[in-house]
């Protein structure tokens, strides 16, 4: 799916998660604790930018800890609904594309990046400007599905990511969800490949480690089967993990 298609359809295609207000408080919250524990607490001189902010909903309960947020997305309908509902002096909206950011290098101390990396065309391009942007020794939240799983998380289709694209368009057809699978998960190798310029700092084990002090309760309660099952898949088998959580860390200039 080109730039353009997103430009003009995505919040429509999944408005059903784009303007969630529910959802997207918590992952919010989640983003939030991850930093926190790594900046302990100390987030408030930080400037921020959410790639594929879509809605705003994120973007501004983040600009309630950071100095500057800057939502963009390329998807027009979902930042005029920012626009118009989102509005503070810390705050700022901007259609733009994630692989080609209209900012300066070494300009942000932090970039989010969550669930965003499958919807862009060119996902090595998106990377290449979160690096160039970043400040050396800036982060960014990675937040990533892995191809890998069970049940895809767009369509709520179980195995529609494992399958060849041809396949997965007609699996999407007959169901009446859609005309192709645009989406492009990667697995685990790919995704370490792709995020090879990076030191990774793996959050993943310990968010599901501790749900409650991460705010991921809402895919892991605490104590249940799900939980234990999810311990034990970290463990033993993490290229199974469903989503990997990584701060990335751009290098310090020698």
């Amino acid at each position: 799916m080109s730039d353009r298609n997103y430009q003009y359809g995505f919040s429509s295609m999944h408005s059903d998660s784009v303007y969630d207000t529910g959802m997207r408080k918590q992952k919010a919250q989640k983003i939030l604790s991850v930093l926190d524990d790594y900046y302990s607490g100390n987030l408030d001189n930080l400037n921020l930018i959410d790639i594929g902010c879509a809605s705003g909903i994120m973007s501004n309960i983040l600009s309630g800890r950071f100095a500057n947020v800057t939502g963009v997305d390329i998807d027009k309908e979902a930042v005029d609904y920012a626009v118009k509902n989102f509005q503070s002096d810390k705050l700022r909206f901007k259609i733009a594309s994630g692989t080609d950011l209209d900012f300066p290098d070494s300009s942000m101390d932090v970039a989010v990046c969550a669930q965003v990396y499958e919807h862009v065309p060119d996902p090595e391009k998106l990377f290449s400007e979160i690096y160039r942007v970043l400040k050396p020794g800036g982060i960014c939240y990675f937040a990533a599905l892995n191809r890998l799983r069970v049940m895809e998380p767009h369509y709520r289709l179980p195995f529609l990511s494992l399958i060849p694209k041809p396949a997965a368009g007609f699996y999407l057809k007959a169901l009446k969800k859609g005309d192709s699978y645009y989406e492009n998960l990667l697995t685990l190798w790919q995704l370490k490949n792709l995020s090879r310029k990076f030191e990774i700092i793996d959050y993943t084990r310990e968010v599901i480690k501790d749900p409650e002090k991460y705010n991921a309760t809402e895919m892991l309660k605490p104590g249940s089967f799900k939980h234990k099952l999810a311990v034990q898949v970290s463990r033993n088998a993490y290229w199974l993990c469903p989503t990997y959580i990584w701060l990335l860390r751009k290098g310090k200039a020698v």
